[in-house]
């Protein structure tokens, strides 16, 4: 491979800076042109837009992060209203959405979130825990929940190669069909759904590097120091394919309260 200690040397005091990178709210704009998501074959954005469109009551965005997507719809000022459960983004958004009409509610259990029965016309969720039980509670009838979610399968195969036997397990129940059925025998509708296995493409072992620190869930005790051998690995892997891939898992789903 014509790898020699040098190389190796260079790579490892790459890979250190990255792990102690900061990250704030869900901004991953530090990895713009190093790391790349397939496209999925729906757009959960345009329908969102859609339906906000249409909306003339109430709207909600579950687990906004920073608040820099919900931000990016400019939705209707006075309307609309954002949960956040970690607090370095609750503090964030108190300083960026009030400004822009929109009102915070920190949350601390899915089983009980802040608002009344039938609060709102629409609730939007990305990539965030929710109990079907409570988001039927808060929406009007008729009202629509439309979710996109991070599905039990995401990114294992990396998580396994690179962490053995620590790797967060896969979780099989965790995808399109459990959940729809759930919706279901909650009191909803179930109007559109969809469910992919996009790949994820790294373009330097560093974006992985950052992109693990930051997943810690999927890849739980990761450091440079204890996944060395397997980055090398993976280093020479991106060097004879381009990018080192990993399969993710998504589904989406756009449901009706009865």
């Amino acid at each position: 491979m014509g790898t020699d200690k040098m190389d190796m040397n260079n790579w490892k005091q790459s890979w250190l800076q990255e792990e102690q990178s900061s990250f704030r709210g869900w901004d991953f704009s530090a990895l713009s042109g190093r790391m790349e998501e397939e496209q999925l074959p729906w757009n959960y954005e345009a329908a969102v837009r859609a339906y906000i469109r249409g909306t003339t009551g109430n709207l909600l965005d579950m687990g906004t992060g920073g608040g820099e997507f919900l931000l990016s719809l400019s939705p209707p000022k006075g309307r609309t209203y954002a949960t956040e459960a970690y607090p370095p983004n609750v503090e964030l958004c108190r300083k960026l959405l009030p400004p822009h009409g929109i009102e915070l509610r920190p949350v601390f259990s899915d089983e009980e979130l802040p608002f009344a029965e039938n609060s709102f016309e629409l609730v939007m969720n990305r990539h965030e825990a929710f109990s079907v039980r409570e988001v039927h509670r808060i929406l009007k009838p008729g009202g629509v929940f439309i979710t996109q979610q991070v599905g039990g399968k995401n990114n294992r195969g990396l998580s396994a190669f690179l962490l053995g036997d620590d790797a967060a397990p896969a979780d099989d129940t965790f995808c399109l069909e459990p959940v729809c059925s759930e919706l279901r025998s909650c009191g909803f509708a179930i109007t559109e759904a969809a469910e992919a296995f996009p790949l994820l493409r790294f373009r330097d072992a560093g974006a992985l590097v950052y992109f693990a620190k930051i997943i810690e869930w999927e890849f739980p005790g990761f450091s440079v120091e204890k996944c060395y051998d397997r980055l090398l690995q993976l280093q020479q892997q991106l060097e004879r394919e381009g990018y080192i891939g990993s399969m993710e898992h998504r589904f989406m789903i756009t449901a009706v309260k009865r």
